[in-house]
């Protein structure tokens, strides 16, 4: 009864109006049309279990990244995936660090299995390495970071990911979740990829959710050494991914031009509304920088997180408020079509000149 039960975005208005959902970070653009069409494909063999250790998916993966597709975990999204971390390496008397303001399935996670959760102290809103660094006692036995990090948006590059993991002993699993990391550039890559191909104590986590546009059909995925994904796969669920989820995933992972054209949506819109909201720091409002598909907008004068969230529902916005996760002064607030962007902008600045 100590676990605080996971919030999801809203989806709808108090009243039950329609209105923009920025509050979940979906991809605005929706599913791509090969990957709609293999689960159409798909959805016709309703009265059969689906394949128990999606082999295809498995090695469409390993192929699109040159993986062994033996070493390739999956779940019902990368939540799945994060719980089977924290089942297979935490347990009672044993801590799992993550940072203040990070994804909140990792205390859930922790808390589950009966680990304890420790929270390293962020550096303005942002993964701080010697923090977490510090957080490490003999009981430590995972780390969790999200890189680009949810619900901030913060990135740790290359070189901060390297130094955690060089500090971290050798029987401390680093997972890093990369739930965002398809709105990164190439340039941008954390390294963690590659550490979790040679590492036995680091393992990646992405999902089919975010940027692939399959948030409906839940389909996440990891990577790691033998020993690790051997160990997790002892504690999945059966028959976790269905068979259209499992199509469309495959046909999505191909889909290049659609990874790109939504990535050029999101770079374009997000640094637009960065600036839009720069434009409203005589108001108290600022955003922390993001290289994700939101913004984390904070609310710093006289106009309150509260008051912004209820007043852009009421013009038919639907934000992302997180009081519960220490976050009472700021709302979440993702790229949505060029109209659903230029639209919360537009209202949030009304909100903000009606404040004073």
């Amino acid at each position: 009864m100590a676990i605080a039960p996971y919030v999801p975005g809203r989806s709808s208005t108090d009243d039950g109006r329609p209105a923009a959902k920025l509050s979940s970070n979906e991809n605005p653009l929706g599913t791509g049309e090969k990957a709609r069409a293999a689960f159409a494909e798909g959805s016709s063999s309703l009265s059969r279990y689906p394949d128990a250790g999606a082999t295809a998916l498995r090695e469409a993966i390993a192929t699109k990244f040159g993986l062994d597709p033996a070493r390739v975990i999956y779940g019902t999204g990368s939540d799945e995936v994060l719980h089977l971390a924290a089942g297979a390496y935490a347990g009672p008397g044993d801590e799992v660090i993550f940072v203040r303001y990070g994804f909140a399935v990792y205390e859930i996670a922790a808390r589950r299995v009966g680990a304890t959760p420790v929270i390293a102290p962020d550096r303005d809103y942002a993964t701080d390495v010697d923090a977490i660094l510090a957080a490490v006692t003999p009981r430590t036995r995972l780390v969790f970071i999200a890189n680009p990090n949810n619900p901030t948006g913060t990135y740790a590059g290359r070189g901060e990911i390297t130094r955690l993991h060089a500090g971290l002993p050798e029987n401390v699993m680093l997972v890093v979740d990369q739930a965002y990391s398809e709105y990164l550039s190439e340039e941008e890559d954390d390294g963690a990829f590659a550490l979790a191909q040679t590492a036995p104590n680091v393992m990646i986590t992405r999902t089919f959710s975010k940027i692939h546009g399959l948030a409906a059909e839940r389909i996440g995925w990891g990577y790691g050494s033998a020993e690790a994904v051997a160990a997790m796969h002892r504690i999945r669920a059966p028959f976790n991914l269905t068979i259209a989820g499992q199509k469309a995933a495959i046909a999505a992972l191909a889909d290049d031009a659609f990874v790109a054209h939504s990535r050029a949506h999101n770079d374009k819109w997000l640094a637009w509304f960065a600036e839009q909201v720069q434009a409203l720091g005589n108001s108290g409002i600022r955003a922390v920088p993001s290289r994700a598909n939101f913004l984390l907008v904070l609310f710093e004068g006289k106009l309150s997180a509260e008051q912004a969230y209820k007043g852009l529902m009421e013009k038919g916005f639907i934000t992302r408020w997180l009081p519960g996760q220490g976050l009472a002064n700021g709302l979440r607030i993702s790229i949505g079509t060029e109209a659903e962007t230029q639209g919360v902008a537009a209202a949030l600045r009304e909100l903000a000149e009606a404040a004073g």
